[in-house]
């Protein structure tokens, strides 16, 4: 493949995940890691790209739908209603892990009288509590992704791979039979290492999430212990899940 076709390439799934490990772009062109090196350092110097620790990210997106505060409108009545029901689940003084999604943030909200120890790769999340003195708030370390408002990298991933929290909350792109999926890579392997950190994994899904597909498997169904959904999920969605073994909540 030559270096035009593979920055291309480099440049269109940026454009679907807008940032990736270099791992991740050296098996979707089929090249060495040093040759996607080469090639993102073409694509920065032309203005598309930003070079990352251990990656990329896409400078100009064609969409804004997966910025935070777009998200965060999307469904925001049932994120709110899902918030306050998954807060519920939470007992005094655990230890919680929230991870970047918008619905997390409404969990956030609710969690002030459990007095938790929080930790997050969210930067809105640390932003609710940073003068609040009844919630602990440990922040990973990692590269910040402004529109997203979230850390990345292999610094966050390390971070939630060397702690062990009572529960970890925490949003996906969508669910099936087959299991949690994602769009963003970096922010997978961070989700994975908060899975593996955590006793107890309760995802926050609204309606729109159940039966949807995104871009790459996130865990199979067998390591999550609770969905927390509202009352538009659909019927069967909400079957498939508990003849899984999962405890299902309809906010």
């Amino acid at each position: 493949m030559q270096a035009e076709e593979r920055q291309r390439r480099i440049e269109e799934y940026l454009q679907q995940v807008e940032f990736a490990s270099l791992d991740e772009l050296s098996e979707r062109v089929d090249a060495s890691t040093s040759t996607v090196r080469r090639d993102l350092q073409a694509l920065e110097l032309r203005g598309s790209v930003k070079r990352t620790h251990g990656g990329a990210r896409l400078i100009n997106p064609k969409s804004d739908e997966f910025a935070f505060s777009a998200r965060d409108t999307h469904q925001s009545s049932e994120k709110e209603v899902i918030g306050r029901a998954c807060a519920e689940l939470i007992r005094p003084n655990q230890t919680i892990i929230l991870d970047a999604g918008s619905t997390i943030y409404h969990v956030a909200k609710y969690l002030e009288g459990k007095a938790p120890q929080i930790i997050t790769n969210s930067l809105p999340v640390a932003n609710l509590f940073a003068s609040n003195s009844r919630v602990e708030v440990v922040v990973s370390g990692g590269v910040i992704y402004p529109r997203l408002e979230v850390l990345v990298g292999p610094l966050a991933v390390e971070a939630f791979s060397k702690i062990h929290a009572d529960v970890a909350v925490m949003s996906s792109g969508g669910v099936t039979p087959e299991g949690i999926t994602n769009s963003h890579g970096l922010l997978i392997e961070i989700q994975r290492a908060m899975i593996r950190a955590a006793q107890r994994v309760i995802f926050c899904l609204d309606h729109t999430k159940l039966g949807r597909r995104s871009l790459s498997l996130l865990c199979p169904l067998e390591d999550v212990d609770v969905v927390v959904t509202d009352a538009g999920a659909p019927a069967d969605q909400l079957e498939m899940l508990r003849a899984q073994g999962i405890e299902v909540i309809v906010a």
